[in-house]
């Protein structure tokens, strides 16, 4: 372990926040609209669907879904581009208007209290140099990726498929702090926080609980560095927590609070928001009412291809390349299968390099188009467990879990 180079980045990051920081502070020009994208937008697929381009501090031209609070989408073609998101186009999505543009790394704590026996604080350069360093490759997915391609729509934000993104997250596991901390015989779940804070009093501060068995699992982190870097300030900057195979919801920013809990958590964002329905499926009806609901959790399997935009023009005659990823929430991807011609018949594409279970895994395969012709390709992946996307897609009023088999319509020439 280099615990003097984890050092090393905890301190760029400061200064390079600092610098930030001063940048973070014209923000506010960008919040009424993308008046510094030279007024280019992207039309989404979906009813009222066009979108801004603009760029944020530390942030390519992304999309923009809102600006206050700020959440921005990665277009499509980004994930194109390679198994790892860039930082730099990595989806956004805060809950609360109030984030902080400014972040000393030096003077940040998180803290440790409630069901444990000693209380305590941490600064990210003691969390990096007092424990183990560990890394991993996961999916971050928004609850509410897709929500936009609903039918019937669903309230809430109208994401296209671009509210996730796939990084190497570098930091500690969260249950060696909480060991740290010892935890009480009465502890049954920790809750989150992070320096995201309410417009008003009456706004509920935004917190995510975890069940203690998921909390101490392996693989959980808190993340100090996102792909090589110190985490960029809109991603949650200078620690953020990392629950891999889990959406996003969890993944808390600004991390500055952990509390341990002797009951199960009530606040809003546990007990109200973020809920499906309680069956197999996490789906029902438009019609349907009072159906029990449970926190979201797992991510469930999809795939997508990246290379080719619905309604293109190919030509015909030679060999056409079909690229694209998988991912699922956490079993890992086994196989993914293309078809071009609507799903009558299919046949297994080549897998890319295994990153590990939470990772985007790169598939590829080609065929023939013909002049004249027009095709409808899919992928369809499926995990290690047997689980799979679905032909049809589920609804929940909420817009969660889609995971239907995508088309990408196309005609050679």
């Amino acid at each position: 372990m280099n615990r003097d180079k984890d050092k090393e980045a905890v301190d760029e990051s400061r200064r390079g926040f600092l610098r930030a920081g001063a940048v973070f502070g014209s923000l506010a020009l960008l919040r009424g609209g993308a008046g510094n994208a030279s007024a280019t937008t992207v039309r989404l697929p979906m009813a009222n669907g066009e979108r801004p381009l603009a760029r944020y501090p530390q942030k390519r031209a992304l999309l923009v879904l809102t600006s206050r609070p700020v959440q921005l989408e990665t277009p499509m073609a980004v994930f194109n581009q390679g198994v790892i998101t860039p930082n730099d186009a990595f989806f956004v999505r805060w809950h609360l208007a109030n984030v902080p543009t400014r972040i000393d790394g030096h003077r940040f704590t998180i803290r440790i209290h409630g069901r444990v026996k000693q209380p305590l604080e941490f600064t990210p350069a003691q969390l990096a140099n007092d424990f183990e360093p560990v890394e991993l490759t996961a999916v971050c997915q928004c609850s509410g990726n897709s929500r936009g391609l609903f039918e019937p729509r669903v309230a809430g934000g109208q994401w296209a498929n671009g509210a996730m993104g796939n990084a190497h997250w570098k930091g500690v596991r969260l249950r060696e702090v909480l060991d740290k901390a010892g935890l009480r015989a009465d502890a049954v779940q920790v809750r989150f926080n992070g320096a995201e804070a309410p417009p008003l009093p009456q706004t509920p501060d935004f917190m995510k609980s975890l069940d203690m068995e998921i909390a101490r699992s392996e693989d959980v982190l808190i993340a100090y560095a996102m792909n090589g870097a110190p985490l960029p300030l809109l991603n949650g900057y200078p620690l953020r927590l990392v629950v891999p195979g889990w959406y996003a919801t969890y993944w808390v920013k600004m991390l500055d609070e952990i509390e341990v809990l002797s009951h199960e958590d009530q606040n809003f964002w546990t007990a109200k928001a973020y809920r499906i329905p309680a069956n197999a499926c996490g789906c029902l009806k438009p019609d349907e009412e009072n159906v029990p609901l449970v926190p979201i959790n797992r991510m469930n399997v999809r795939s997508f291809i990246t290379n080719i935009a619905d309604g293109a023009q190919v030509p015909a005659g030679r060999e056409l390349k079909v690229r694209g990823i998988a991912f699922d929430g956490g079993f890992g991807i086994k196989r993914v299968l293309f078809s071009s011609d609507g799903g009558r018949h299919w046949i297994q594409t080549r897998l890319g390099k295994d990153h590990g279970q939470y990772s985007f895994r790169e598939w590829q395969t080609h065929f023939q188009p013909h002049k004249g012709r027009s095709y409808s390709l899919l992928a369809l992946a499926i995990n290690t467990i047997g689980e799979s996307q679905r032909f049809t897609p589920r609804w929940n009023p909420s817009g969660y879990l889609r995971n239907v088999v995508e088309t990408i319509k196309i005609s050679a020439v």
